[in-house]
């Protein structure tokens, strides 16, 4: 399980466990795991899609940042 925490300017969006995440990324899509190997990225408009255990969510963004490590990512985004 990864530990997700989504915020905004305004507010706390998400903070809690999934299954998996996808991420509009500068290059495209793309899905984030469990053990997923540090990284940094920018993000553009889009989806943010993520899985937990009560189910799936999705999130429109217009951009921000993502960080993933040891399993913890944090979302700094603006909705």
């Amino acid at each position: 399980m990864l530990k997700l925490r989504i915020v905004s300017p305004e507010r706390v969006v998400f903070n809690g466990e999934v299954e998996s995440l996808k991420v509009p990324g500068m290059l495209g899509e793309f899905e984030i795991l469990n053990n997923h190997a540090p990284i940094i990225s920018s993000l553009v408009s889009g989806n943010v899609t993520y899985t937990s255990k009560e189910g799936g969510n999705t999130l429109a963004v217009k951009g921000g940042f993502v960080e993933v490590k040891k399993n913890e990512v944090s979302l700094c985004v603006e909705v």
